[in-house]
């Protein structure tokens, strides 16, 4: 058996000293080859401490343009009962501000080009009925989070005419779109400007301040200075304890900014393996490397959708196919916290508008509700699938055929939960090399228990063991 969290071996102060520096001078490819390399077990002190009510959460993306008729917050409100019956628990709300006008793309523009930081989009509704809608999800025992886009604004922000300094300008002194990007409907923010750096913290203030909410999912992350992010959060936590999601990979936003990050290489990996294209060996060499990269109270996000994905690589069933249910398991028992996206569970299969209105149809799929009813709830009953160190570490389970059998378990104290996949589009006969505890274990999905034997599973099966 390999017990993931044991790969991690100690690095001394002064080599973590070096490398940290090292980054601090470094470009954002270069600081993330850097980072790669760095060995975490000890310098876990130097991440942020989390709230308490993360250590069990999952968090749902809220689409508010296209998850309903009128795309309002007020109608938006409607369905908060059946979230909280779903079991969510951290509700991401994309931007909800202006959105810029001046080089905007499509009819309505995207929701990432914002053209002023403190305002509600009035296609969404006023700032008193954001208010309400925060306090109406803190009522039901839920948390939300505001989508920030830090990196760029809109060529029409408010900032272009008041602060034309706070933007990156080209050789011949001209506002500029992202380098290397081509979101031509942006202008890029420069950070070197410490004015700016004060008006963005003023303006995520603003929102904990004014509206209570509860933290930040925050765009592009890495293409900001982490130096920023690090005063941010501590300015946050002033006014109350704050999470923070990066949408960002490199281990050092998780040091003294964020709670949580993106992991896009295991989705992609996740996609590969649904097309045959890589095998079980691949997620156990991510899990090997995720296990020295990230300190050990590190929370990563797994997803098997989000508005990117579905717009711009295509719908779970495009992707994944028949292997979409397995990954969504996956992606809820492996530790960090799992992510659903509008209208999942009323099984989406078409890729949203970005730029116009096309509202979700919730009764055109399958329905997924008691789905991810059972698996949300799985994470809050059992603490060996909580969130970071709050959880139990994962030891890999050998099988009769490790490439296509994917065996893990997790245990916290007196908790241990059994996790199976066939990754095959295949039948496979599995045994497992197991010593079992004087325990009966039942999958959740069906009427199987545990036990040594040789068994069959069908292609992409999953199979969740739980004491009875």
């Amino acid at each position: 058996m390999t017990n993931y969290s044991k790969l991690l071996s100690a690095f001394s102060a002064i080599a973590l000293f070096l490398v940290l520096n090292a980054c601090n001078n470094q470009s954002i490819d270069d600081k993330e080859k850097t980072m790669d390399t760095l060995e975490t077990k000890e310098f876990s002190e130097f991440a942020v401490k989390h709230v308490d009510w993360i250590k069990s959460a999952n968090i749902y993306e809220v689409n508010i343009r296209q998850y309903t008729k009128s795309g309002t917050i007020k109608e938006f409100e409607e369905h908060l009962p059946k979230l909280k019956e779903l079991g969510v628990d951290i509700l991401w709300l994309m931007p909800i501000y202006p959105v810029g006008e001046k080089n905007r793309k499509g009819g309505m523009g995207s929701a990432y080009s914002i053209q002023n930081y403190t305002e509600v989009n009035p296609d969404f509704g006023t700032k008193e009925e954001f208010k309400t809608l925060v306090a109406k999800i803190h009522e039901m025992g839920m948390y939300v989070v505001l989508d920030w886009v830090a990196n760029h604004t809109a060529w029409d922000n408010v900032w272009v005419k008041d602060h034309p300094e706070f933007y990156t300008k080209d050789s011949l002194g001209n506002f500029m779109s992202p380098k290397d990007t081509d979101w031509s409907d942006v202008m890029d923010l420069n950070y070197d400007n410490k004015d700016l750096r004060k008006e963005m913290i003023n303006a995520l203030k603003f929102w904990v301040a004014e509206t209570d909410i509860d933290g930040y999912r925050c765009d592009v992350a890495g293409m900001v200075p982490t130096d920023f992010w690090d005063e941010a959060r501590k300015e946050l936590d002033k006014i109350k304890p704050v999470f923070m999601l990066a949408e960002w990979e490199s281990t050092d936003m998780h040091f003294n900014a964020f709670d949580m990050s993106y992991s896009w290489e295991f989705h992609h990996l996740m996609n590969h393996v649904a097309k045959g294209e890589k095998s079980v060996k691949d997620i156990d060499a991510y899990f090997e490397k995720d296990a020295l990269k990230y300190p050990a109270n590190a929370i990563r996000m797994y997803f098997t959708s989000n508005h990117d994905e579905n717009t711009w690589n295509g719908t779970v069933t495009e992707r994944m196919g028949d292997a979409s249910k397995a990954m969504a398991v996956l992606s809820a028992t492996i530790p960090g916290m799992p992510l659903i996206y509008s209208g999942q569970e009323a099984g989406l299969n078409k890729r949203l508008a970005f730029f116009e209105k096309d509202e979700i149809d919730w009764e055109a799929g399958e329905d997924l509700r008691p789905f991810y009813k059972s698996l949300l709830n799985l994470k809050k009953e059992h603490t060996a699938l909580w969130n970071g160190n709050k959880g139990g570490s994962m030891t890999r389970i050998k099988t009769s055929d490790d490439e296509k059998i994917f065996a893990f378990s997790r245990e916290k104290g007196n908790d241990i939960v059994y996790v199976i996949f066939n990754f095959t589009k295949d039948m496979q006969k599995v045994k497992l090399e197991i010593e079992l505890a004087d325990k009966e274990y039942a999958d959740m999905f069906s009427e199987n228990t545990l036990n040594n034997e040789e068994f069959e599973m069908q292609a992409w099966e999953y199979r969740v063991y739980v004491k009875k």
